[in-house]
């Protein structure tokens, strides 16, 4: 079935569609990771993108759900350049096409990825429309009328910084995940939490009280935590102002972390600054300087927004820089106890992974402040 990707500058990529026909409109982002699609696919820090990947062959071993970061796929549609159906892996259940379809999620495939994410590093991400087997014949003299509808399509929706995509991927209730109350309790705002964050969390016994984005202050303080954790999640995190009103109501009181957009959100309650990046950081190989500490780790990234060096100035201590971009990584305060990082640790794709130091750094400072 043919299929068409346009964008909001007037580029038109024609190709093959996959999974489920319809329409998918987001910003197209790229990554470069050369595995985890599952893991990618059902990250809710994606919500409102169409993800590209810039490996050509993705699919060859096949989906198994045993990666899962959510319920299911959070991305809005997906480019690839060469899709494989027929996957070879014991634990695969299905291809990536059958996820797709069942998830109802368009793809496009034959298309020229590496033009496309140059372009995107030229002049940032851009809006985006897939439409998959949607009356497209190409064959017709007047097929570009339908396009120009496509691409307009692409440049009428909403920019992702007005967008509440928070509500969109948060829990709808708190819940428990029970542990040792020795360990620590952990007050944990679900932005779109990944569930590799739960499972590190879990192997070092916490028990994890998990609230929605929109939680009140008193429901969070219910729980008596021993320190707060603000998670990852898609969008701008200047939409995420009742999870600001959270963290500065909690600082002083209980050590502070965040990961990734809750690094950013972190940040902005602290009285930092955040900026919309070009293209922002996503893969498993960023290199991130901890200056600190005087070592670099190859980290996994999934973000588009980042944390303004000059507004943190006298206000916390900024610790990690990526060594590509020198963006901002991390920062700390160790009076008040706050740790936060801009990558995924819980995700460990280096030979030094920064899991087990981020991680047991929250065993360890629940230990000093009780």
């Amino acid at each position: 079935m043919q299929a068409i990707l346009a964008l909001d500058d007037g580029t038109v990529v024609r190709g093959e569609g996959f999974g489920h026909p319809g329409i998918a409109l987001g910003e197209l982002v790229f990554a470069t990771s050369f595995t985890g699609y599952e893991e990618m696919l059902t990250d809710p820090s994606y919500k409102g993108q169409i993800l590209m990947l810039t490996y050509p062959l993705i699919g060859n071993y096949g989906v198994s759900g045993d990666r899962f970061q959510s319920d299911g796929i959070q991305v809005e549609g997906f480019v690839v350049r060469e899709r494989f159906d027929s996957h070879f892996h014991y634990r695969s259940k299905r291809s990536i096409e059958e996820f797709l379809r069942d998830e109802r999620i368009p793809g496009i495939c034959e298309v020229d990825t590496r033009m496309l994410t140059r372009r995107i590093r030229e002049f940032g991400t851009m809006k985006a429309c897939i439409v998959y087997d949607v009356g497209i014949d190409f064959g017709r003299e007047d097929w570009r009328d339908d396009v120009e509808a496509y691409i307009e399509l692409a440049r009428s929706q909403p920019d992702i910084s007005s967008v509440d995509l928070i509500s969109k991927v948060t829990c709808e209730r708190p819940y428990m995940i029970r542990g040792s109350a020795d360990a620590g309790r952990i007050a944990l705002i679900d932005c779109g939490v990944k569930r590799g964050i739960l499972r590190s969390l879990s192997r070092r016994n916490f028990e994890i009280f998990v609230f929605p984005a929109h939680s009140s202050i008193s429901s969070v303080e219910s729980c008596e935590p021993d320190a707060l954790l603000v998670s990852n999640g898609p969008g701008d995190p200047k939409i995420a102002r009742n999870v600001m009103e959270i963290v500065r109501h909690f600082t002083g009181k209980i050590p502070i972390f965040g990961i990734c957009l809750g690094h950013q959100i972190t940040a902005l309650a602290l009285g930092c600054n955040t900026f919309k990046m070009k293209f922002g950081h996503r893969g498993a190989n960023q290199p991130v300087k901890d200056v600190k500490r005087g070592k670099v780790f190859i980290t996994s990234q999934n973000h588009g927004f980042a944390v303004d060096e000059n507004s943190a100035d006298g206000i916390v201590e900024l610790t990690q820089f990526n060594a590509n971009d020198g963006t901002v990584e991390g920062f700390e305060d160790e009076y008040l106890g706050i740790y936060c990082v801009q990558y995924h640790p819980e995700a460990n794709p280096g030979p030094e992974d920064t899991e087990k130091i981020f991680f047991d750094n929250i065993l360890r400072t629940i230990e000093r402040w009780k």
